[in-house]
């Protein structure tokens, strides 16, 4: 008989919006990094996660999984868009003006690759694979 892991799934999916909300609140209020409108955008889909993976989490009700999985595939998407602009050249130079701070800037590049947009495009993923893993789990409840 398989265990039933989908409140471990929906933890970790949690933990990581978590993370993800501290970890923007930490560069923004600490490091004074000012986030620019991609980046609020990002902002914008996180933060409801993290409360509504907290609710469902309460609640042990895995139907909030399909909320999540939209909400982080969008912001897979944003984040993708964003990172693309910082990192290939041909996306940086046709990109707009996005207001007082240019998406196009790097506030970290840890190793080379990791930037706040790669941050919040790996937060995402993993809410989102986490909400295919639980929507799965409850199509195979439900047969």
């Amino acid at each position: 008989m398989k265990k039933d892991n989908r409140e471990n799934v929906l933890f970790f999916a949690w933990a990581v919006s978590i993370l993800a909300m501290f970890g923007s609140l930490y560069f923004s209020e600490i490091r004074k990094y000012e986030p620019c409108e991609l980046c609020w955008y990002q902002r914008i889909l996180m933060y409801p996660l993290a409360l509504q993976l907290g609710i469902a989490i309460v609640k042990k009700d895995y139907r909030f999984a399909l909320y999540s999985g939209w909400m982080s595939a969008i912001g897979i998407l944003v984040s993708a868009y964003h990172y693309s602009l910082q990192k290939l050249p041909f996306m940086a130079e046709a990109a707009p003006a996005c207001g007082r701070v240019p998406c196009t800037g790097q506030y970290i590049n840890w190793l080379g690759f990791i930037t706040i947009p790669f941050l919040a495009l790996t937060a995402f993923t993993l809410i989102f694979l986490c909400s295919i893993i639980i929507l799965k789990r409850n199509k195979g409840e439900q047969a």
